[in-house]
C-alpha cells in the first residue's frame, strides 16, 4: 500500500536533512511523525522514524548531561510523569515547584527570576512525579528551546496569579503556547504550521491574596468546562493535596502491583501503566519474554473475587496486584 506523504511530509524532511542539533532533528521527525496518514502503507516508515527519535533523544540526553553553561534544551523524564509548569512572569512558578518538592529553584518577587528549566521530583503516596519549573512563556532568549522541553511533557500546569484579572492571564499564557505551536486541548490554534496538542491543567496561585474570591470563581465559570480548575497558596500551603491528586489523575495512568506465586506482593514500587492497559501490558513491563509465554494471570483488586484466573486481555485498574503465570 503507498504511504501517499502529503507536501508538508517532505517540507519537514528537508528541515531534517538541514538540521544540526539533535534536537533540531527531533523537532522535524516528530512533525512528520505528525503529518504522516494512518494506514498500514505507512506503518514501516512511522517504525522507523519512531526509532530515529530515539536516537536523537539519547544524543540530546548525553549532550544535556555534560553541558557545562548555558540553558537546557531536552529534560530526560524520570518517574511516573513529566510535568511542565508555565506560565507568565510573577505567578510564582519556582515558588510551586518548591513547595511541592526538595527542590530549591530561585525564587524573586520580580518578572524572570527563572533562567532555565529545573526539573524536581514531586513525592505522591508511593509515586514519584517530575514537575519542570520553566522560564516565563514571554522570556524571548528562552522561546528558541523552550518548545522543545515543553513538547516533551506528559502534560502542562498552567499557572496564573488569582490576584490579577486571570482570565486575561490564561488567555495571554494559552497564546504564547499557540506561538510555539503547542496548542492546549479545548483550544483551537491559529497556527498553519504542524502543531502539538497537549493537556493542562489550570491552577490559580496566591488564593490568600484573591479574599474575595472572584478570581477563582471567574475561573471557573470560564473554564471549569474544559479543563480542571485548582486553587491553591504555595506559600500559605492551601490547596496542595487537592494538586497533587488532580496531576495524578491528569497523568492517566495506574499502579499495578505484580507477585511471585507463593509469595506476597510488593506493594511499595508498583510497575506505572496508561489508564485502560491490560495483563498482557504489564507482562511486557515486566520482561517482553514474559509476553510471549504468558498464559495466563491472577489477579487481586478489579476482578470478580480475589486471585480470579484471567486472560491477557483483561483491564486492569489502579491498585490491583498481578500475578503472572507462563
Amino acid at each position: 500500500m503507498p504511504a501517499n506523504l502529503p507536501p508538508q511530509y517532505f517540507e519537514a524532511q528537508k528541515r531534517l536533512q538541514r538540521a544540526k542539533t539533535p534536537w533540531e532533528k527531533i523537532e522535524a521527525l516528530e512533525e512528520m511523525l505528525a503529518i504522516m496518514p494512518h494506514h498500514k502503507g505507512t506503518d514501516r516508515l512511522r517504525a522507523e522514524l519512531t526509532s530515529k527519535i530515539a536516537k536523537f533523544t539519547e544524543e540530546a540526553e548525553k549532550r544535556y548531561a555534560t553541558a557545562r553553561k548555558g540553558p537546557g534544551y531536552y529534560v530526560r523524564k524520570e518517574g511516573a510523569g513529566q510535568v511542565a509548569v508555565v506560565g507568565l512572569p510573577n505567578v510564582g512558578k519556582s515558588q510551586l515547584v518548591a513547595a511541592l518538592t526538595d527542590a530549591s529553584p530561585d525564587v524573586g518577587d520580580y518578572p524572570f527570576t527563572t533562567k532555565t528549566v529545573t526539573p524536581a521530583m514531586m513525592k505522591f503516596e508511593n509515586i514519584q512525579v517530575q514537575l519542570v519549573d520553566m522560564p516565563p512563556l514571554t522570556d524571548r532568549t528562552a522561546q528558541q528551546w523552550l518548545h522543545s522541553v515543553i513538547r516533551n511533557a506528559d502534560f502542562l500546569l498552567i499557572l496564573v496569579d488569582l490576584s490579577h484579572d486571570p482570565v486575561a492571564q490564561v488567555e495571554a499564557t494559552v497564546q504564547e503556547l499557540d506561538k510555539l505551536r503547542i496548542v492546549v486541548e479545548g483550544w483551537e490554534s491559529g497556527q498553519d504550521a504542524v502543531i502539538y496538542r497537549r493537556k493542562a491543567l489550570i491552577v490559580g496561585n496566591k488564593c490568600d491574596l484573591d479574599r474575595s474570591g472572584d478570581g477563582y470563581r471567574a475561573l471557573r465559570s470560564r473554564y471549569g468546562g474544559r479543563l480542571p480548575v485548582l486553587a491553591i497558596s504555595s506559600t500559605q500551603g492551601y490547596g496542595l493535596d487537592e494538586l497533587q491528586k488532580a496531576i495524578f489523575q491528569a497523568l492517566d495512568i495506574i499502579r499495578v502491583y505484580t507477585k511471585v506465586p507463593g509469595q506476597k506482593a510488593d506493594l511499595t514500587e508498583p510497575v506505572i501503566l496508561k489508564k485502560g492497559s491490560t495483563v498482557a501490558d504489564v507482562a511486557e513491563a515486566v520482561h517482553k519474554d514474559f509476553l510471549e509465554k504468558l498464559k495466563y494471570a491472577q489477579v487481586w483488586g478489579s476482578g470478580k473475587f480475589d486471585g480470579q484466573r484471567v486472560r491477557r486481555g483483561h483491564v486492569i485498574q489502579d491498585g490491583d496486584i498481578v500475578e503472572l503465570h507462563a
